[in-house]
């Protein structure tokens, strides 16, 4: 199943611009302005209760003030969630973003959900090989597929992995923006939905390899929707469609991904399912992260 009802948040504490991730997340502008904090814990009460109005369920998990964790607002990149009960805790890139993993988290979820099983690849860290969860690897999950661009954030050997240990058959490309640096994460340029994915494929600058992504979407019966660089950089590719406890489908995204798209795209997405955007300028400025980062999917059992 591609989509859940079931969603993680971290309510930010400390939120600011990160400069161990700004070395290559070209994504992040850095504000000189002490109200970032504030800013930032604003839009994401309004983002979660706007999906909480919609039925969404939305497991909120306050950080802590320490360790500093300025990025934990993005947990889908350091644990991942199965319907089969697995947890898949990953290898991060910038080493304050490895003590994202506070066990706090776990336990919040393990008293809603059951957690069968744990796979850590967190000790690739030390090999300096990453993987940054559904971040690096946007996850056909019906079809077993982990789409994934390569980058200083996303390993071949740990996909490889990944790929042996969940039984994913991995797709990877290489992804470039416009100033031809590698995209650092994969999720920032494509969103597979149930029906369609939405696309960057001007990001895939070799040809070869852009075709295989063509034919393996088309492949699965999903439509292709493109779009731009210019859309991309608004991050219109950093969508997520979920669904609430009466199986309706929404597409999540920020208002600024929203308003970069053509009147043409809006109608087309919202023929598969409604959308759902909120303004998250300030997280998306100096996180260089948006919705769908900010949101972990949980497909693991619901507890009796």
């Amino acid at each position: 199943m591609q989509n859940t009802n079931h969603l993680l948040m971290i309510k930010p504490v400390r939120f600011t611009f990160n400069e161990q991730t700004a070395v290559n997340n070209a994504f992040q502008q850095k504000e000189a302005d002490s109200a970032v904090a504030i800013r930032a814990a604003n839009e994401f009460n309004h983002f979660a209760e706007k999906l909480i109005q919609h039925g969404i369920d939305v497991t909120i998990v306050e950080d802590t003030p320490e360790p500093h964790t300025p990025d934990s607002i993005f947990p889908n990149n350091w644990i991942s969630f199965h319907s089969n009960g697995t947890i898949v805790l990953y290898p991060m890139f910038a080493p304050n973003r490895r003590l994202e993993r506070k066990p706090g988290v776990l336990h919040a979820i393990s008293k809603k959900f059951s957690i069968r099983h744990q796979i850590d690849l967190s000790y690739l860290e030390n090999h300096h090989q990453f993987l940054e969860g559904t971040g690096s690897m946007v996850l056909d999950r019906e079809h077993k597929i982990a789409y994934a661009c390569l980058s200083p954030r996303t390993n071949e050997h740990a996909l490889k992995i990944f790929s042996e240990k969940m039984g994913y058959s991995i797709l990877e490309f290489h992804a470039n923006d416009k100033n031809n640096m590698p995209i650092y994460h994969t999720n920032v340029m494509m969103c597979v939905a149930d029906k369609y994915v939405v696309i960057c494929l001007d990001s895939i600058t070799n040809n070869d390899e852009r075709k295989k992504v063509e034919e393996v979407i088309q492949q699965t019966g999903k439509k292709i929707i493109p779009i731009s660089f210019e859309q991309m950089e608004h991050f219109a590719g950093n969508m997520l469609q979920v669904m609430n406890e009466k199986g309706n489908k929404f597409l999540v995204m920020s208002s600024q991904a929203y308003e970069s798209l053509t009147k043409e795209q809006i109608e087309e997405l919202n023929s598969f399912n409604t959308i759902i955007h909120s303004n998250i300028n300030t997280i998306e400025k100096n996180g260089g992260g948006s919705a769908r980062c900010m949101l972990a999917e949980v497909f693991l059992p619901l507890k009796n």
